[in-house]
């Protein structure tokens, strides 16, 4: 009972930590750092730190063999580079409440993937998942939205469709990373894919790392890059692949669907975003889309959980 508790902690704290992320980051973006140069920092940041764990925790442990190799560079590139370039270019181009209601899409193109990498079944219920949840994000990507008014230079169509890539990246990710996170030891894997990550990351942020005036830089706007290097990438991981060890898959599923009900309570209340009625309509269209979608067929075995970040994450 004690450790039902502390997963479900667990599980909830990382769920916090994303969906106050969708907020935070659009208090320093773009005025303070560009989306690239905050993605510098934290992928720099995680693979500092879990490279250097990974040696204490596991220092026997490598990644070994030209599939493996090949596979953790695929999961970085997906998973971690592009995942998070992405990510904080839709971010800093559309709403709060946007980004996380498309994020929800991920699952759905992890079943996608799991049916052309693994050959699992696809079944009529799915089928229906995928076009519901896919009507619902079309209908956020397309919409104009009627929140606050857009900052200069913001593109809310083309952020939404970043967003859309991303899940799809990290959808993709999370099929793809499962035979290393089985084989190898956690902080093996993510010190290989966060140096793969950063190896995109440095040259695609370098110069928007070096145009900010950071003596300038008020409290509140250290505070959120710390928060989105320490909390958001180090402790969510770590917080994750913990629970990941007695947390099923659907628990992982009903807890991808708090995260944006969290981000948008954190949003309306900060005043950084409304909630619509359009919105509401378009979110219940995706939640009903992916539930009907993480539905297992009927006589199929159970997949192992995987590490989830929407796809933020």
């Amino acid at each position: 009972m004690k450790n039902a508790v502390r997963v479900h902690a667990a599980l909830f704290v990382v769920a916090l930590i994303y969906a106050a992320n969708y907020s935070i980051s659009k208090d320093v973006m773009p005025r303070y750092m560009g989306p690239f140069g905050l993605v510098l920092l934290r992928i720099v940041g995680a693979a500092l730190f879990f490279g250097i764990v990974s040696r204490i925790v596991a220092p026997q442990d490598r990644i070994t063999g030209r599939a493996d190799n090949l596979r953790a560079i695929a999961c970085g590139l997906l998973g971690i580079g592009l995942n998070q370039l992405l990510f904080f270019s839709g971010l800093n181009l559309t709403s709060p409440i946007n980004a996380s209601l498309i994020q929800t899409v991920a699952p759905i193109v992890t079943v996608l993937a799991s049916v052309v990498l693994l050959g699992e079944k696809l079944t009529l219920p799915r089928l229906l998942g995928i076009g519901l949840a896919g009507v619902g994000a079309a209908l956020i990507i397309l919409g104009r939205g009627h929140g606050p008014a857009a900052a200069p230079g913001q593109d809310t169509m083309l952020g939404n469709l970043f967003i859309l890539l991303n899940a799809t990246a990290f959808g993709v990710y999370l099929v793809i990373v499962m035979p290393l996170m089985r084989k190898y030891h956690p902080f093996t894997v993510l010190a290989r894919i966060f140096l793969v990550g950063a190896v995109l990351a440095v040259p695609a942020g370098w110069q928007q790392v070096q145009q900010p005036d950071y003596a300038s830089f008020p409290l509140g706007i250290w505070a959120a890059i710390v928060y989105m290097v320490v909390c958001l990438t180090i402790m969510a991981y770590l917080l994750n692949n913990w629970a990941l060890k007695y947390a099923s898959p659907s628990l992982l599923g009903a807890y991808i669907y708090l995260q944006p009900a969290l981000a948008v309570l954190i949003a309306v209340s900060l005043g950084k975003d409304t909630l619509t009625t359009a919105k509401a309509l378009q979110a219940l269209l995706i939640f009903g889309g992916v539930f009907l979608v993480s539905r297992k067929p009927k006589h199929q075995p159970v997949a192992t959980a995987i590490p989830l970040e929407p796809v933020q994450d």
